[in-house]
């Protein structure tokens, strides 16, 4: 899903600050140390809201954990549930349920909670309609030896490389930390501009309610798995 507010800045400068700052455009990397929690999260998490599916499109591109996503295993991607999460999946409209492993990021669209596998989906009966409103649960957790990352705020998703620089020129001063990832999707490649580290879930979605006014845009909390 591609986001280009306009940032109101020149290209030029834009140009010049890509090539001059500090910040580098990452694959999914970070340099940053894993913030751990307590044993055991995130099991007990419930969230209800619209669920999505993905599939031939992303089949065999590299997942978050490092896989080959495959859209044949019970699988899903969430925005910032540690990677390794084990989630119950119930269909609030017809009741069936799934088992899925955490193993991507995603949906990086506003007002979703869930991005599952096609088999996923078909296992609840979602496939026609394309969303489903859902209850997750969280019942299990395998922690990665990575640990678990920071909280950042996407504050957006740019075609243009320029178009991402200059949009994080407009908050690198406000939020420290952050960093312009580019991915590859079946559209072409973004640009994803993500700002601030987090620990608290509270405090990264009180940052995000703060750039939208700030920005006028809608933007997503997300976790950098490093």
């Amino acid at each position: 899903m591609r986001q280009e507010p306009l940032p109101q800045i020149t290209s030029g400068f834009a140009a010049a600050f890509i090539l001059l700052s500090g910040v580098a455009f990452q694959g999914c990397t970070s340099s940053h140390p894993p913030v751990h929690r307590f044993p055991g999260y995130p099991i007990g998490f419930v969230e209800r809201g619209v669920a999505s599916w993905y599939g031939p499109g992303f089949h065999g591109n590299k997942t978050a954990n490092g896989e080959r996503y495959d859209m044949h295993h019970l699988t899903a991607a969430h925005r910032t549930l540690p990677l390794g999460s084990v989630a119950v999946v119930r269909s609030l409209t017809s009741g069936r349920q799934v088992t899925v492993r955490i193993n991507d990021r995603g949906p990086f669209v506003r007002g979703r909670v869930l991005d599952l596998s096609l088999a996923g989906a078909k296992a609840i009966g979602m496939t026609a309609n394309g969303t489903d409103k859902v209850e997750l649960r969280v019942v299990g957790y395998v922690p990665r030896t990575k640990g678990m990352g920071f909280l950042r705020v996407q504050i957006g998703a740019f075609s243009d490389p320029k178009n991402a620089g200059a949009m994080f020129d407009r908050v690198r001063k406000k939020y420290s930390g952050g960093r312009i990832v580019s991915v590859d999707l079946p559209e072409g490649r973004l640009y994803r501009v993500q700002v601030g580290q987090f620990i608290q879930e509270r405090d990264a979605q009180a940052a995000s309610a703060r750039l939208d006014r700030m920005l006028n845009i809608q933007s997503l909390v997300v976790r950098d798995d490093g």
